[in-house]
């Protein structure tokens, strides 16, 4: 720890820092000794209290206990008195098992012991129906004995009675002596049960926090109540004297062991130390905080400049007023002027005087408005645009503007930020894409006119042949001189036959030449017949040759695309190619059929179905094939599908494939639906929305 107040010598540094380290030392130790003992003598003073209460506790049940036998004892004598009937004994009963809970049953015996009545308790099952009570009457033979030597009630030990649940319960027999003129001339015999009789006579408060239960000497408990077990840290015993007997009550408290924090007190004043110790320390290290503080300011600034200034994005600040406050050295260098003549003017000379009009108004629209939309924050508020800046030199160029607010350490909006990249080497290059794109579909549309080359001699070998025999038929004819009417007619038959497959040759040809010559990118709306008539053509001449057939479901009207429809009309034609010779293996040749199918199954969208009955399409194929230069077939090139979902996406739709039914496999693809009038008009205003600064 250094001294701030003055310089200290080098060779008393070590010293001085010694001396301050033991000082701390030292009353961090003595607050730590007096933070112990206050938590030690208050744990101990809680503990001690507790125990105390628990004491208390278990003097007050043991006397509710004593009380209750003594009200139970008065009551059985009373029952006794003047030696009633056994009708009137049996009414008196019945009152004493409805009022005391804790008697199981109330027996009359004879001086012998034997059993002249009995009523058991109407709240429980009958105590001896497992076991007979002449069985386990030892006990209350014992007790009478001693009632009779005492002359008084006594009571015997405890044991155990199974019931019919299963279970059992802990009871004890009291016997009372009955007497006429004097003279022993019975006994009353009332079975306590000892769980029911803690229940019965302590209050639901104590039973609420404690266990209670009668134990023997060794501890195993006899009988317990209470709503939750006692943990055992708190305990209390007490000896409750009967006669000829005595009980053993265990009261063991719910709570546990007290905590480190056990009272209020206790807690403030640790804080307190707590907080001393630490506002102590927070006073030492303040000073060190403020100059590493400072240190650390100087090198962000630094390295905040060095970064902005190393950056190849163009950074731009402008207040509230639309004027630049703020721009690095990478958009200097993209628009080739100073940052004088930046933050000078109020309209920047990066604007192209033709668009500088609507700059203008874009950028009033955008500082006139909030700065934050309703329940949106700073991050969400970003917004980014496409726009055209100026060169010093007059050239113009594309750029990619994202823009924020810029809001400063209150939380207060001073004005915008943006983040500028020149995209002019990225349109280069997308523009090159495109062309070598559209050079890998020709040299796609000419592999496949390639590849049914062999389809087309056959075709035209057909037309030719015809037109070669019907030529040299006419030429026979003439051999003769001059014809009669009859062969006039002929001739004139035979020259309309090669006139059609002449045509015939002809629109072959055409479609070929059609398709491998078009070269037109833009879209048109058209039906969705169209596009199918257009490669029906040169689909048929692979299905005649492979025994395939070609059906066509549309809707009538059919619907409308709106898309390139030589780009459509190539994936048309390789999708179908693909059905027909996947088609080849089938062995039934009525199976060998082809469905074309379009449907609009969205008011934005129209599907496409181009559905074969051939094998399918195994699972380590379906990985792989929509990939480049991927295939099954030695002669193909595997572009096909690659191209045509290429070409889909770049509709903005989807191209994939499931397995049909009943067989085969079924690729389906989307393309726009040519919209209504309402729709073309929220996508033309969605379309021409402006920028919202420039």
């Amino acid at each position: 720890m250094t001294d701030l107040a003055a310089p200290t010598p080098p060779a008393r540094a070590p010293s001085r820092r010694l001396r301050r380290v033991l000082l701390w030392g030292a009353l961090v130790a003595l607050l730590g000794v007096a933070q112990s003992l206050l938590v030690f003598l208050t744990i101990n003073h809680e503990r001690v209290r507790a125990q105390e209460q628990l004491d208390t506790a278990a003097a007050e049940a043991a006397s509710d206990i004593r009380n209750a036998l003594a009200r139970q004892q008065q009551g059985l004598q009373a029952m006794m008195w003047n030696a009633p009937p056994p009708q009137r004994w049996r009414i008196d009963a019945t009152e004493q098992l409805r009022a005391r809970r804790e008697l199981l049953r109330l027996e009359r015996r004879d001086a012998a012991m034997l059993l002249q009545d009995h009523l058991d308790s109407p709240y429980v099952a009958p105590p001896f129906t497992r076991i007979p009570r002449a069985s386990i009457e030892l006990e209350a033979h014992l007790a009478c004995s001693t009632a009779q030597r005492l002359a008084g009630p006594a009571y015997s030990r405890s044991y155990f009675v199974p019931v019919e649940s299963g279970l059992g319960m802990e009871v004890m027999d009291l016997c009372l002596p009955l007497l006429a003129s004097g003279r022993p001339d019975g006994f009353m015999v009332a079975t306590v049960a000892l769980g029911r009789l803690l229940e019965e006579s302590v209050g639901p408060q104590l039973l609420r926090g404690h266990e209670l239960s009668f134990v023997e000497g060794d501890g195993t408990r006899l009988a317990r109540a209470g709503g939750r077990r006692g943990s055992g840290v708190y305990v209390s015993e007490r000896i409750i004297d009967l006669p000829g007997q005595s009980l053993q009550l265990r009261v063991d408290s719910s709570a546990g062991s007290p905590s480190l924090i056990p009272n209020l007190a206790v807690a403030l004043v640790l804080g307190l130390s707590l907080a001393l110790t630490g506002v102590v320390a927070l006073l030492v290290a303040d000073v060190r905080r403020r100059a590493a503080a400072e240190a650390r300011v100087a090198e962000a600034l630094a390295f905040r400049k060095a970064m902005e200034d190393s950056l190849v994005t163009g950074l731009r600040a402008r207040d509230l007023s639309g004027r630049i406050t703020y721009v690095n050295p990478a958009f200097c260098e993209m628009v080739g002027f100073t940052p004088e003549e930046l933050m000078g003017p109020a309209t920047p000379p990066y604007w192209p005087p033709e668009h500088a009009q609507e700059y203008a108004r874009r950028q009033s629209v955008r500082l006139g408005g909030p700065p934050f939309a309703p329940g949106r924050s700073a991050q969400e508020a970003r917004t980014g645009f496409e726009t055209v800046f100026m060169r010093r030199n007059g050239e113009r160029f594309p750029v990619l503007i994202f823009e924020a607010p810029l809001v400063d350490g209150q939380g207060v909006h001073t004005g915008w930020m943006s983040a500028v990249l020149d995209v002019s080497a990225q349109r280069k290059v997308e523009e090159l894409s495109r062309q070598q794109q559209e050079r890998l579909q020709a040299t796609a549309r000419l592999a496949t006119v390639g590849e049914m080359a062999s389809l087309l001699s056959h075709e035209l070998n057909q037309p030719l042949a015809a037109i070669a025999s019907y030529a040299a038929g006419s030429l026979n004819l003439l051999k003769d001189g001059t014809p009669d009417p009859d062969t006039l007619a002929l001739l004139q038959q035979a020259t309309g036959r090669i006139a059609e497959q002449a045509e015939r040759a002809g629109r072959v040809i055409k479609s070929v030449h059609d398709f491998v010559r078009r070269r037109e990118q833009a879209r048109e709306a058209l039906r969705a017949d169209v596009l199918f008539d257009a490669v029906m053509p040169l689909v048929r001449l692979q299905a005649r040759k492979s025994g395939a057939r070609i059906e066509l479901d549309l809707p009538d009207p059919p619907p409308r695309v709106h898309c390139d429809r030589t780009m459509v009309e190539q994936v048309l034609l390789n999708l179908t190619r693909n059905g027909i010779q996947a088609m080849e293996g089938v062995a039934d040749p009525a199976q060998r059929v082809l469905t074309l199918a379009a449907r609009q199954t969205h008011e934005r969208w129209v599907e496409f179905r181009v559905a074969d009955r051939g094998r399918g399409i195994a699972p380590e194929v379906a990985q792989r094939l929509f990939t480049p230069f991927f295939t099954t077939r030695s002669e193909g090139m595997g572009l096909g599908l690659s191209l045509c979902r290429t070409v889909i996406e770049q509709h903005g739709g989807a191209l994939d494939f499931e397995s049909a039914p009943g067989g085969g496999t079924v690729f389906r693809f989307t393309l726009p639906a040519e919209p209504t009038p309402r729709g073309e008009r929220a996508g033309r205003e969605a379309g021409h929305a402006a920028p919202v600064s420039g």
